[in-house]
């Protein structure tokens, strides 16, 4: 976004000096008018255009991802603090839209009340405001606002000039930028652009009143009399001392020539370099415009790729198997997006990570996992993940000559807690986690200074081949934990062993748990 917001504002800056060198000295001003209206409109929209002929135009830059690096030698399990999770920009750019927004309201609602204290004259076209003890002269759409201390000769030159604001609709002009400094208030840009295409509505207008009277007399006039200037950005002011100057000298220049024109013209060999930049951009900073959608899962079953929708939106689809996807084109990581590179990535970090941590599966599946990329016929890229079963026969057959230990995944009968069906492999797991919550002490985690939440524990053990619990081992966001988990775990009940091909053997379990910290009231 940072990026995006910074290539409009350059894209601004460039249309703006455009304008300024070649076209604001010439009296085109209907053109400099959508010209000034244009320019950031297109400045906004010029960073999301990408033309893949373009993108082919210059070579290919290949990045190198370096790994993770991780600078706590153990991973603890805490919440962070409150302010580690605030983002700032965020709250300042929030902050500056509400100022704006209220500053706005506030003039807004001042010109609502002077309508509403001053009767209105229902004119031909536009309704007349008296002000009582002023010598303010604006308009604001068909509102046309004059003091009463103005000289009745110069009312009619200054209604005259203020109804052009009027019939061209100034007023919705000066209302867009106002809107842009609410969105962009930090963006200079907005300011500069109102500044010009106020003065051109000086322009246009006092081009058009000056049709009825001589020039000369129409300057002397503006230059005779002091009127007062209300502090609204968004009226048209019949007099603002710092554009007089300018007003004057442009009322005295001679039309420019139509040949002239053509000087609109160096528009496009700029935006053609602008398109050209804005679809090279993913190569030369990174930023690409990949989409999420309802991520779709794959899966093979009974020789057909099957999918289902899931219910997040993500830049890769997945897939989980043990064979590759029946279809679908194999691709390498330089050819996804950065966004769907840092989902790769991230995805690949934290089934890594969890593993270590859950054990969820036994090392040689873990060895025996592969992660592939390929490209779906509905156009998106899909992340699989791909265990190499022959890999996991083989690993688990050289376990099998090192360790007495059979994986849980090859024994014949696994161990069995007392009381439930010999081999259940549920009720055992169902039946520990019973002893466990029977027998932990469940005020300890709330005694220890932890952060609220939920805590994960994450306990190792073995099933001897005379069913003795041995080898209890234990991660635990605090040693007193780790040590009422091991306590809790070696007071579990003689078990059944396991058998394998005949002989009781040994099983090693790894069950994670889940503990909640209640959080700290204060009295």
């Amino acid at each position: 976004m940072i990026n995006y917001i910074i290539q409009v504002v350059l894209f601004q800056v460039l249309f703006l000096a455009i304008y300024d060198f070649f076209l604001s000295k010439e009296t085109f001003f209907t053109k400099n008018r959508w010209y000034l209206l244009s320019a950031p409109i297109v400045s906004f929209l010029l960073p999301l255009v990408k033309i893949p002929s373009f993108q082919k135009a210059i070579p290919q830059t290949y990045i190198y991802y370096m790994p993770e690096i991780i600078l706590s030698p153990e991973r603890i399990i805490q919440e962070a603090s409150w302010y580690q999770s605030i983002n700032y920009l965020d709250i300042l750019f929030g902050v500056g839209v509400i100022i704006f927004s209220v500053f706005f309201l506030k003039n807004f609602l001042q010109l609502v009340n002077l309508t509403k204290i001053y009767k209105g004259i229902k004119k031909e076209g536009y309704t007349l405001i008296l002000i009582p003890k002023q010598s303010k002269a604006f308009s604001f759409f068909n509102y046309i606002f004059l003091g009463e201390e103005i000289p009745d000769a110069q009312k009619e030159q200054i209604i005259a000039h203020e109804l052009v604001h009027s019939k061209q609709k100034h007023s919705l002009d000066l209302l867009f930028f106002e809107l842009l400094k609410i969105v962009m208030w930090f963006n200079p840009m907005v300011y500069s652009y109102q500044k010009r295409i106020t003065l051109v509505h000086e322009y246009i207008s006092d081009a058009v009143a000056t049709k009825s009277e001589p020039k000369d007399e129409y300057i002397n006039q503006l230059l005779s009399n002091f009127f007062q200037v209300e502090n609204i950005s968004f009226i048209n002011q019949f007099y603002k001392q710092t554009l007089i100057k300018k007003r004057i000298i442009m009322m005295k220049k001679k039309q420019s020539k139509k040949m002239k024109q053509l000087k609109y013209l160096i528009l496009i060999p700029v935006l053609l370099s602008m398109l050209f930049y804005t679809s090279c951009s993913e190569n030369s900073y990174g930023e690409t415009h990949a989409k999420k959608e309802i991520q779709t899962r794959y899966s093979n079953k009974d020789g057909a790729l099957k999918s289902e929708k899931g219910e997040k939106e993500t830049y890769l689809d997945s897939f989980f198997g043990f064979k590759k996807p029946i279809k679908g084109e194999e691709i390498s990581l330089k050819n996804l997006s950065i966004q769907e590179r840092e989902e790769y990535d991230s995805l690949v970090s934290r089934f890594k990570e969890k593993s270590k941590e859950d054990s969820v599966f036994p090392e040689s599946i873990l060895e025996s996992i592969s992660f592939h990329l390929y490209k779906m016929s509905n156009g998106r890229n899909m992340f699989a993940m791909i265990i190499d079963v022959k890999g996991v026969s083989e690993r688990i057959e050289k376990e099998s000559i090192k360790s007495e230990d059979v994986n849980i995944l090859k024994i014949e009968t696994a161990p069995t807690f007392p009381g439930c069906d010999f081999g259940d492999k549920d009720c055992f797991s169902k039946m520990v986690q019973k002893h466990f919550a029977a027998n932990f002490d469940s005020d300890l985690p709330n005694n220890l200074g932890l952060s609220a939440g939920k805590k994960r524990v994450f306990i190792g053990f073995k099933v001897d081949a005379n069913g003795h619990i041995i080898d209890v081992q234990a991660r635990a966001p605090h040693l007193n934990i780790k040590e009422e988990v091991i306590r809790v775990m070696n007071t579990l009940p003689k078990m059944i062993p396991g058998k394998h091909e005949g002989k009781n053997v040994a099983v090693r379990f790894n069950i994670p748990f889940e503990m909640m910290v209640a959080e700290v009231t204060k009295d």
